[in-house]
């Protein structure tokens, strides 16, 4: 397994944001489950990831799949009192960060759950406050 993998499923549900940028391309592309926008940049990727480790619980890595760049990473996590379960999709650098990471979750009424929590968890954290409206 590659090492950048290998360090992201020890860290990636820590909520440790110093950690999970240490991961990341400067550049890279972040796109949620939660609505239809791409994150850009280490900074920001790192305290979405940060806050999404703070919200999920029971987190686990069942099933990984991949070589060399591309990598799917199959979980379960439980969101509040719902269960969900998801795939992480990451795409490596030549240096071997994470230049794009997507996640695709079901169901439903877990992402909902997600999406809310996120709301409130950015609402409250500064460094979001340009992107607020984003949010909602």
């Amino acid at each position: 397994m590659h090492p950048t993998i290998t360090q992201m499923i020890e860290v990636v549900a820590s909520g440790r944001e110093e950690a999970i940028a240490g991961l990341l391309a400067e550049d890279v592309a972040f796109l949620p489950p939660t609505y239809w926008k791409t994150w850009t940049g280490r900074v920001p990727v790192a305290a979405l990831l940060g806050h999404v480790g703070r919200i999920f619980s029971e987190f686990e890595y069942r099933r990984i799949m991949g070589d060399g760049a591309d990598w799917a990473l199959e979980f379960q996590c439980k969101i509040g009192d719902l269960d969900a379960v998801g795939v992480d999709l990451i795409t490596l650098n030549d240096a071997g960060e994470i230049a794009r990471f997507e996640v695709v979750m079901r169901p439903l009424k877990s992402i909902e759950a997600l999406r809310a929590a996120m709301n409130q968890a950015v609402s409250t954290d500064a460094r979001f406050a340009a992107f607020r409206t984003a949010l909602s």
